[in-house]
């Protein structure tokens, strides 16, 4: 294990969490594993601006290259930091906004796109896990309003503008849940999920905002933890087929990527965890979530034997933020200030809606 802080290392093909809000030894220990290739953040490591600026610039300064920083903030309910950042509303309302006026959409979803990157990017956040492209059929327990809306096309355009956003502010983005979550009413953190429509009727419907994108140069793409049972008997993020065969050869995808949690239960089923992070591995992810479970980390640690290539390496460099604005001058910057009042326009939407 090499333990020289700014010691030149490959990033590896791993990325865990942290247990609290600053680094303690054995965060330290694990992060400098060589099979480590960055920190994904959550609610609980997070209790200030002051504080998580310098969580991030302590993880950043321990390897060189330097481990990436990834987090959930799409939006909604699913953003991890508040107190500090814009509120960033769920992106139905995107959806619905597009209905009434579609080029006004696109305007807010790159605004939008802009707004939640360069918040991240002023703390020392690497990218987000967004944008979610899932269709929203109306039954899925876990995507709901995640989801821009349920016309591919509709999705498609949304994502885009909210990915040019974020380009422009210098992040990568992650366009999940490949090939698309939105079918099952299944919450595969909680429970496996089976989607059994035949490979058409997903290519031709689900697949579409995934194609888009990809034509559009996204940066990396995340799996399903979900089994679509008449292409392969293993969810997406373990199959080989969907990985290499779909999602490689037929889609054209040259980006990384980032598998889900493997410590969800959809994924659990498939044996322990060094065998679900190695199959992940083997079936072709760039980049392996292993979350919430340090013993399982542990394991992984200890018994994965993985050497990525240097195409896999060059992708994952590829996500390292570009450019950054200080935290501190945010609120001058024009953009910004044009930025929150859409979302503050949006959010107040939301508010009537759940009032009604």
């Amino acid at each position: 294990m090499n333990t020289t802080s700014g010691a030149p290392m490959s990033l590896g093909s791993i990325m865990i969490d942290i247990a609290g809000t600053q680094l303690e030894p054995r965060d330290i220990d694990r992060l400098m594993d060589p099979l480590v290739a960055g920190v994904i953040l959550f609610t609980r490591n997070f209790e200030s601006i002051a504080q998580l600026k310098a969580l991030t610039q302590a993880i950043h300064a321990l390897r060189h290259p330097r481990l990436l920083i990834g987090v959930d903030h799409e939006g909604g309910r699913v953003q991890r930091f508040r107190a500090g950042f814009t509120h960033i509303p769920p992106m139905r309302l995107l959806g619905q906004l597009h209905e009434a006026n579609a080029s006004l959409s696109y305007l807010n979803a790159e605004k939008i796109g802009w707004l939640l990157a360069t918040e991240l990017l002023s703390v020392g956040v690497d990218f987000s896990f967004t944008p979610v492209v899932d269709l929203d059929y109306g039954g899925s327990k876990v995507i709901g309003d995640r989801a821009f809306a349920m016309n591919p096309h509709t999705v498609s355009q949304l994502a885009f503008h909210l990915m040019l956003g974020m380009r422009k502010a210098g992040m990568a983005c992650v366009a999940k849940h490949f090939p698309g979550h939105g079918y099952i009413e299944a919450d595969t953190h909680t429970e496996m999920a089976i989607d059994d429509r035949p490979f058409a009727e997903i290519e031709q419907k689900d697949m579409q905002p995934f194609l888009s994108l990809i034509e559009n140069g996204v940066d990396a793409i995340m799996p399903a933890h979900v089994i679509y049972s008449k292409v392969d008997n293993r969810p997406a993020g373990f199959s080989e087929h969907w990985l290499q065969g779909v999602l490689r050869k037929t889609c054209y995808f040259e980006g990384a990527i980032i598998s889900d949690d493997m410590s969800m239960k959809a994924a659990s089923e498939f044996g322990s965890a060094s065998q679900r992070v190695l199959s992940a591995l083997q079936a072709g992810c760039d980049l392996v979530l292993v979350c919430n479970d340090p013993e399982a980390v542990d394991e992984v640690l200890s018994k994965v034997k993985w050497h990525a290539n240097a195409l896999s390496h060059a992708r994952l460099i590829r996500l390292h933020a570009h450019k950054k604005t200080d935290y501190e001058k945010l609120q001058y910057e024009p953009l910004w200030q044009a930025a929150v009042s859409v979302v503050k326009s949006l959010n107040q939407k939301h508010d009537q809606q759940e009032l009604t």
